[in-house]
């Protein structure tokens, strides 16, 4: 605080105002960062190739972006609970730590939307078709809502066995549907921004939007497990 000219004290930004901004700054720049790293695979071959024809390769190095996302969610529960703005570190912590789990449901989430779009691509036209499209795009949807769940509760709860974690997350991707609908909507306009600019979706937009998606579904998660049950359950290193 300063004074002006008269006497009057004149108000100011304070320095942890300015430490507090360049923290989160810092934060969303370097997770950014990180998840181009971690998904590098992905997005060399999105970039080099046609999907259309590589798509049993894109289904084959899709699960390597769950844990970047994982480690992105660890990043951001990290900072909101203590301020912490050791993104990288904490990225690269949590990516280790919850490799094994990420990976396990980013692969049946790949195998579940392979089989489920080729079933749809297989009725397409039949008078089959009709009943079993719809049928075919709302399991589509929930698996990868469920997904989507249960990588933010991956960090979330830590002791959780990975059948437990995925009942869990599908009961709150059904329950907290508009949750759910908000998330796959904010996912689908980070896709759209990435495919339209690259550069803005992968350096400023990714953190923020991620961000969003984290913060309602980690909400949910909590009115439905407290803290307390999560640090009572049982190590899950044996999932």
């Amino acid at each position: 605080m300063s004074a002006r000219a008269d006497g009057a004290p004149r108000k100011g930004v304070s320095s942890e105002t300015y430490e507090s901004i360049f923290g989160l700054v810092y934060v969303g720049l370097a997770t950014n960062l990180m998840l181009v790293v971690a998904c590098l695979p992905v997005l060399v071959l999105l970039m080099t190739t046609d999907p259309a024809t590589s798509w049993p390769a894109l289904a084959l190095l899709a699960p390597l972006v769950a844990p970047a996302l994982v480690a992105a969610f660890a990043v951001f529960s990290a900072f909101s609970t203590g301020g912490s703005t050791t993104a990288v570190r904490t990225y690269g912590r949590a990516y280790a730590r919850h490799l094994r789990r990420s990976l396990a449901i980013g692969a049946l989430t790949s195998a579940a939307v392979v089989v489920l779009v080729v079933d749809v691509v297989a009725v397409w036209g039949a008078r089959l078709g009709a009943v079993a499209i719809p049928v075919f795009v709302t399991l589509l949807v929930l698996a990868v809502a469920t997904s989507v769940v249960a990588l933010v509760a991956v960090p979330e709860l830590p002791g959780t066995r990975l059948r437990d974690l995925l009942r869990v997350s599908l009961f709150l991707a059904v329950r907290r549907w508009y949750f759910s609908a908000a998330a796959l909507a904010v996912l689908g306009l980070l896709a759209g921004v990435v495919v339209a600019r690259p550069a803005i979706g992968l350096g400023v937009a990714a953190a923020p939007l991620l961000f969003a998606v984290w913060g309602g579904h980690r909400h949910a998660l909590r009115s439905v497990v407290p803290d307390g049950a999560a640090r009572r359950m049982p190590d899950a290193t044996a999932s």
